[in-house]
């Protein structure tokens, strides 16, 4: 597995594309959000701004580059081949995920490092923590899904943007307007419980026992991607 990994990591380096669309966007994003926090605070508040630069790295770095990654190693036959070797399926695809996770991951507690620097810092920086462990997990999920219904790198453009989109407007949508109101649709969208534990870790005022259902919620996404991706995942391209 660490040694896929290590393959896996010198072929990001090495790809233009990923480094501008994984690597560089998401920052860029993050860094204009940051810059401008004043303004994007009077919409919602620096919560808000935090789950939106947790899910700008997560849903156009880590989903959308796992997906590419995954539709790519099938379509030139070396998903295939390594399934002949002795690491099984499980390790497989998380050696092929694991560098562009770290790397997301590493992204994230920078950016928002900086937001805390620069602004105030968060109030509960374990919930903080908790809530960005669990959305990764959810976004590698749905990227796991996602590649079971993309047929080559090329296809990934299309298929990654529903949920890209998708969970940035349920984030801002919670962190703008609330959860009094629609509280149960807003927590049960893919996002809409982690933006709320991310805005109340970081604004203050969210209780342990208030968190453990909104973690839960997020956790569901994962089970529900992985069941979805193990029905959905080829290992070799589509005739």
């Amino acid at each position: 597995m660490l040694e896929i990994a290590r393959s896996e990591l010198i072929q990001i380096f090495r790809n233009r594309l990923v480094l501008v669309t994984g690597l560089v966007i998401p920052v860029a994003v993050s860094a204009f959000l940051i810059y401008r926090r004043e303004d994007f605070a009077e919409l919602g508040s620096l919560g808000y701004i935090a789950a939106i630069v947790l899910f700008t790295v997560l849903a156009f770095g880590l989903y959308t580059t796992a997906v590419t990654t995954l539709a790519t190693r099938r379509q030139n036959l070396f998903l295939k081949r390594l399934r002949s070797t002795a690491t099984g399926d499980a390790g497989i695809l998380t050696g092929l995920v694991m560098p562009i996770t770290v790397i997301a991951v590493a992204q994230v507690v920078v950016m928002l490092v900086v937001l805390g620097a620069v602004s105030t810092a968060p109030a509960h920086v374990p919930l903080l923590a908790a809530a960005g462990l669990a959305t990764t997990a959810m976004m590698v999920a749905l990227a796991m899904a996602t590649a079971g219904l993309t047929n080559s790198p090329e296809h990934a453009q299309v298929t990654t943007l529903p949920v890209s989109l998708a969970v940035i407007a349920v984030a801002s949508w919670v962190g703008i307007s609330g959860t009094e109101e629609l509280t149960w649709l807003k927590r049960v969208l893919p996002g809409g419980s982690a933006t709320e534990l991310v805005v109340g870790a970081w604004n203050g005022g969210l209780r342990l026992v208030d968190s453990l259902p909104l973690l839960l919620s997020t956790l569901g996404w994962v089970v529900v991607s992985v069941v979805v991706a193990g029905r959905l995942f080829r290992w070799e391209p589509r005739r």
